[in-house]
């Protein structure tokens, strides 16, 4: 089978040939369709410090991804052969006391597919059939694909409560952008995007951003006021991971707020704890992939019901052997997601 590896430690991809999988009796092989390119999947092409750290060559990338069951190891009893599914592509231990006690999106013993396994920008993956997600007729195979990002904004409204609240959202790249409809369908009463791209910012209108604000101006802050009658959002969902825009985004909570952060910064950041967070009485919580598996429930209700619409944020679909390009699309920022179509590769 073909699948995209890195196979030295330096920029870029190639796509070799190599033996389908193996499998063992409590796991699925899985013939992938469409693949989702995630911004993890870009650090790991580009050979930046983090990939340099945490990558170890050869390995097939990739964590994003539907496709069909193309067979199923001796003991799997809820998956057949043919079955449409999706798959969490955080591979938790099932043994600490994090997993027993309904905390595996967190698991200390993770290993993450296209990280710290072999992933699922290939014909086939080899999952955990407890890791297996069987998808929904309803749900479009492109949506399928990029279950996992939209789970992280699913995850991250959820978290953060946004019934009948004021919310600010910053960086609306497609986490961001996923999350615009998912605060939209949850009940939020308005919802303010920031980003420092003004195409990103067009997208967030289009998907349902009440007024977007670039995260270069000045007077950010004051204009966020303004809107809350001088108080703040109720709630922040940061997703960028910059320092500047957590702590621009932190000032624009009222007293008493919540702020719920996904965005990873790249280095240590200086926030004053005092000013941001301890005299207003802030409510901080960190998110990390996605709830095992109430979020995959949440997001699939969400898309089936037609309350959320990736069809806008998913700006291109690619042939599988075009994935420089989408490296390409998505460092110019000229995509917002790019979606590998791995299925038309294999009718060819």
């Amino acid at each position: 089978m073909l699948a995209l590896r890195k196979v030295a430690p330096q920029r870029g991809f190639e796509r070799r040939e190599i033996a389908v999988p193996n499998f063992g009796p409590s796991e699925v092989l899985i013939r992938v369709e469409k693949a989702g390119v995630c911004g993890t999947d870009a650090h790991i092409y580009d050979w930046d410090k983090w990939a340099q750290k945490r990558i170890k060559p050869p390995l097939t990338i990739g964590h994003e991804f539907m496709g069909r069951v193309a067979a199923c190891g001796a003991t799997v009893r809820s998956l057949s052969v043919g079955d449409r599914v999706s798959g969490e592509g955080h591979i938790a231990c099932g043994i600490c006391f994090l997993c027993r006690t309904g905390e595996a999106h967190i698991c200390e013993h993770v290993k993450i597919i296209g990280v710290d396994r072999d992933g699922c920008f290939a014909h086939c993956i080899v999952m955990p059939e407890v890791n297996v997600w069987k998808l929904d007729p309803a749900v479009p195979d492109e949506f399928a694909a990029v279950f996992d990002p939209l789970g992280n904004a699913v995850h991250t409204v959820m978290a953060a409560g946004v019934s009948a609240k004021s919310v600010a959202i910053t960086g609306v790249g497609s986490i961001g952008l996923m999350a615009i409809p998912v605060a939209r369908a949850a009940g939020a009463a308005s919802v303010y995007a920031i980003d420092v791209k003004p195409a990103k910012l067009e997208l967030a209108s289009r998907v349902g951003a009440d007024e977007v604000f670039l995260g270069s101006d000045p007077n950010l802050v004051d204009e966020i006021l303004k809107r809350t009658n001088g108080d703040g959002v109720d709630v922040l969902l940061e997703m960028s991971g910059s320092g500047s825009a957590i702590d621009r985004g932190l000032a624009m909570v009222r007293n008493g707020g919540r702020a719920a952060l996904l965005g990873i910064p790249s280095d240590t950041i200086n926030i004053n704890l005092a000013e941001r967070i301890i005299f207003k009485g802030l409510t901080v919580l960190g998110i990390n992939g996605r709830k095992m598996y109430g979020t995959w429930y949440q997001a699939q209700a969400l898309v089936k019901s037609g309350r959320v619409d990736l069809r806008p944020i998913i700006t291109h679909i690619l042939p599988f052997d075009q994935y420089d390009r989408a490296f390409e699309l998505m460092s110019s920022g000229a995509a917002a997601k790019v979606v590998l179509d791995v299925k038309g590769d294999l009718a060819e």
